[in-house]
């Protein structure tokens, strides 16, 4: 049986509260899980203690008999130093894409033309 570490939707339409859970992969987001490991609410403040609640020694015990986290849960569990997250950077993500480097370089080189012809 394959396992994740994952977040559960609760709360209201435009309040979420999310439960950290350890479920199967195939059951449903808001559906049947195996233990409540913590808790996430995104309508506290980033600095509140509040916001993030986890359960270290369950956490352990699950990352130990093999569940997964997903990225979110990753993301908690490697402030809360119990689990490494590995930096992800796409260095091409902001690199304009071929039509815009092609009409860029036309407009370079319209400029180095008209400053040429205005220096003769």
């Amino acid at each position: 049986m394959a396992l994740k570490i994952r977040l559960a939707r609760g709360g209201s339409k435009k309040r979420p509260f999310y439960q950290i859970v350890v479920a199967d992969v195939r059951s449903p987001r808001d559906g049947r899980f195996l233990e409540k490991v913590g808790s996430w609410n995104p309508m506290l403040k980033k600095d509140d203690a509040k916001r993030v609640e986890l359960n270290n020694e369950r956490i352990q015990h699950w990352l130990s008999n093999g569940a997964l986290p997903t990225d979110r849960v990753l993301r908690f569990l490697n402030e809360a130093g119990i689990a490494k997250r590995e930096v992800r950077n796409n260095p091409e993500k902001a690199v304009p894409g071929k039509k815009a480097q092609e009409r860029a370089a036309e407009a370079k080189q319209k400029a180095e033309d008209a400053a040429a012809a205005a220096a003769e």
